[in-house]
């Protein structure tokens, strides 16, 4: 398949091998005996819904809009870099500082729909603070609804309120799976300390903005995140952790598009030459630091496919703003009451890969 860019082949190689050793370092502390198709977590265990090339749901799910007997099939090209035809990933950026994921909230929640056929991702934005029903754990202090967030709290083993699969990602992903009917295939999660590492271990990113933003305190209780002038930036770890979470002083909506640009900037620096040499770095970085039932083979495959994906292809979008209502739940804290019916029905398109067709927020360069 051709290509917008030319990566040199070199550096995609390199790169898949520098995640194949991080992963066996992960996998088993440094012993390289474990199987590449060994999860490196515990798994979700969740009946995931089967996608077609074309991005049809099959299964049970697609019995109501199955086609027309009589058509032939289309041809559709081969998965590439040996992946499925498609893959649903749910990421978790957590609020914990320590190395353990013992506690912590979902500080950011997206889901990743990755299509190893033509090639393309689309990534999905869910609010930290959308009201849900949470299964599984009604029997610990009668607790059966939060927010998103929470799900993934309640369910880390610090906490003793789950005993299901997955720890804190399980509860997330059932969660969203019971309110919007969205099953993940797989997860990962990073907390702000591994996310600081990983930033540092590749020398920074580099980010333009084209208006400051001003993360300043609005009162006493919000921490103070900096002022970031229009222009060019260099951040180290910290300092894209802190542009990161900037919230109070304008919404949680343009929190997300700023962790767009973070994670474009990412990207970038990990497809660049430079980073062969960081590889080490990136080991230390990650080990025992990331929650993810992913296999090395898996990783193996998503990084073969990045370079691959055109920018066109490569599309960020959020819960539309006008299908959550703000509103206090019974303690009186602030939380988003989304209208069900049409959030999952944007969810199915999600799904089936019909939506977004352009994005959302904005979408790297």
């Amino acid at each position: 398949m051709s290509s917008s860019r030319r990566v040199n082949p070199w550096v995609i190689a390199a790169a898949v091998g520098g995640v194949l050793l991080v992963l066996a370092v992960l996998a088993s502390g440094g012993a390289l005996a474990r199987s590449l198709t060994s999860p490196l977590g515990p798994g979700l265990e969740l009946a995931t819904t089967t996608i077609s090339p074309t991005g049809t749901p099959t299964g049970a799910r697609a019995a109501a809009s199955s086609a027309p007997t009589g058509i032939p099939p289309t041809a559709t090209p081969a998965p590439l870099c040996g992946g499925p035809a498609t893959m649903i990933v749910l990421g978790v950026g957590a609020d914990n500082r320590d190395n353990n994921y013992l506690y912590g909230l979902a500080d950011a929640i997206r889901v990743a729909r990755i299509d190893f056929t033509v090639p393309a991702v689309s990534m999905l934005t869910f609010p930290r603070d959308l009201w849900v029903e949470i299964p599984g754990i009604a029997d610990h202090y009668g607790i059966d609804h939060g927010k998103l967030n929470q799900a993934y709290l309640y369910g880390n083993p610090g906490m003793g309120y789950y005993d299901g699969p997955g720890a804190g990602p399980g509860l997330l992903a059932r969660t969203l799976d019971l309110n919007y009917n969205l099953r993940a295939d797989h997860y990962g999660a990073v907390n702000m300390q591994t996310f600081v590492r990983l930033v540092d271990a590749v020398g920074g990113i580099d980010l333009f903005l084209e208006q400051p933003v001003d993360g300043r305190p609005v009162d006493d209780k919000t921490e103070d995140m900096g002022y970031f002038r229009a222009g060019q930036h260099h951040m180290d770890g910290q300092t894209a952790l802190r542009f990161s979470r900037i919230r109070k002083t304008d919404s949680a909506f343009r929190r997300d598009d700023r962790q767009t640009q973070v994670l474009c900037a990412l990207k970038d620096k990990l497809l660049s030459p430079d980073v062969v040499t960081d590889i080490p770095g990136i080991i230390a970085a990650f080990q025992g630091s990331v929650q993810t039932d992913l296999s090395p083979a898996q990783l193996a495959s998503l990084v073969c496919l990045v370079p691959m994906i055109r920018p066109e292809n490569l599309r960020f979008a959020s819960v539309p703003e006008d299908l959550l209502t703000q509103t206090r739940n019974a303690e009186g804290s602030s939380v988003l009451q989304p209208d069900e019916e049409m959030l999952r029905a944007l969810v199915q398109d999600f799904i089936a890969g019909t939506w977004p067709t352009e994005p959302d927020q904005p979408s790297c360069p």
